[in-house]
Parts: structure tokens; C-alpha cells; sequence
């Protein structure tokens, strides 16, 4: 008989192979960061909405009534296996426009100026009375009724 021994450190070593990369963490950039020297490019009170869309591109933000704040929004995320995901780096840049289209500010925040918000845990009242799974189940028995042969 052959001697089992190698080929348990054969598989061992099979198993460790395809289990490693498991364990690698992967780093993902989101969003849309312009380069810094682009940013530069653009001046309080001299550049424009179209010139800050051509030189940065589309906004990651933009509020929904009315164009005077523009955010460039970018997040790396790095996640590894069944961990929790970590923020290594969030930046944000925010852009405001007079009324004519300019420049007015520009703001840029990083992940240092984030603040952890505590989630409110109540539950809003609905109107209505509350069914149980058994009134759910036999609410509908009887309620339908069949299409007349004529219509």
C-alpha cells in the first residue's frame, strides 16, 4: 500500500491555494474626483458653469431644484472578506454658482470633516388597524367574485 501521507499534503496544499486569495483585500474607488491640477484651473468669480463642467466633467451631485451647488463626490473603500468595510479616503468638493453662472465658492472636504450620525430607532405610526398573519390570509375570502358572461 501506498503511503497516503503525500497526497493529504497534496490537497492541503490545493485547499491553501484557492483559499488565500479569499483573504485579500480589494480596494474600490468610487465616484468622480477630478485631478488637483484641474481643480485649480478653476477661479472664484472668473470661471464659468460651462468652463467647471468642461474642465471637471459631470457633477457627482447636483440638487434637485435649482444648479447653484455642484459636489464632485469620491470614496476608497477597502473591503476585505467577510469584514466590515473601511473608508481610507472621502473627498468632497463642492462648487457653488452665482446667478450669472460663476464661480462664486469652492470648498473642498475630506474625510476628517465627516460626521457619525446615531440613526433615530422609532417607527412611525401608520393609520390603520393592525392585521394579524391569520386576518391577512382570510381578508381576501369571499371578495372575489366572477366576471357577468356578458361583459
Amino acid at each position: 500500500m501506498k503511503n497516503p501521507i503525500p497526497m493529504r499534503f497534496a490537497l492541503l496544499a490545493v485547499a491553501v491555494a484557492f483559499a488565500a486569495p479569499a483573504c485579500t483585500s480589494v480596494v474600490e474607488l468610487r465616484g468622480n474626483l477630478p485631478p488637483p491640477e484641474q481643480i485649480e484651473q478653476v477661479k472664484v468669480g472668473k470661471t464659468t458653469r460651462d468652463e467647471v463642467q468642461g474642465l471637471l466633467g459631470t457633477p457627482s451631485n447636483v440638487p434637485p431644484f435649482g444648479d447653484e451647488t455642484w459636489n464632485y463626490i469620491s470614496t476608497l473603500t477597502e473591503y476585505e472578506a467577510f469584514f466590515e468595510p473601511v473608508v481610507l479616503e472621502r473627498k468632497v468638493i463642492t462648487i457653488v454658482f452665482d446667478r450669472e453662472g460663476v464661480v462664486r465658492a469652492l470648498d473642498t472636504k475630506g474625510l476628517q470633516d465627516g460626521k457619525d450620525i446615531t440613526p433615530v430607532d422609532r417607527e412611525t405610526p401608520t393609520p390603520g388597524k393592525e392585521m394579524t398573519i391569520l386576518g391577512q390570509m382570510l381578508g381576501n375570502v369571499g371578495k372575489f367574485t366572477k366576471p357577468e358572461a356578458g361583459k
